[in-house]
């Protein structure tokens, strides 16, 4: 397998499962009710923060894939709508994955020598770090979020 095709293949486990933690996005959020994911617990990000958080960045690189510019910014990325149903979470939810599948679709699209190329200006480095990295910030808050689950039950 390619190293574009692994890379995106560790991107959609991370959603979708497959990985060798076992966890995996999905998995995680597919029985979190609308009030769960709202919830605070003490002084952590709710789910619903951790998961647009995640997306955020998702879906700001999918638009550099996409051929359009980079216009994240951190000081937006835990600013989420106003999750106020069950259908609203649940669109959320349908808009997380929505954006994940086709980020993954088009890393397999990429030429390998794509990665090592600067991503949108050399000061944030090469796609591999940001693809890779993605990919890892799921991962860390994928854990918190699990975690703040096992608090919403115990």
């Amino acid at each position: 397998m390619s190293l574009t095709k692994q890379i995106a293949k560790h991107f959609r486990d991370v959603h979708f499962g497959g990985n060798w933690t076992t966890s995996n996005l999905q998995d995680q959020l597919k029985d979190v009710t609308w009030q769960q994911a709202t919830q605070q617990v003490n002084d952590l990000n709710t789910i619903a923060t951790l998961t647009y958080h995640i997306h955020y960045f998702v879906h700001e690189v999918l638009k550099v894939l996409k051929g359009g510019a980079l216009e994240a910014h951190d000081k937006y990325s835990f600013d989420h709508p106003p999750i106020n149903s069950q259908k609203d979470w649940e669109d959320f939810k349908q808009q997380v994955f929505a954006d994940a599948k086709e980020f993954a679709d088009l890393l397999e699209q990429l030429p390998e020598e794509k990665f090592y190329e600067d991503f949108t200006d050399a000061k944030y480095g090469n796609y591999y770090r940001n693809i890779v990295g993605i990919t890892e910030h799921t991962h860390y808050h994928l854990g918190q979020i699990a975690i703040i689950k096992k608090l919403l039950h115990s």
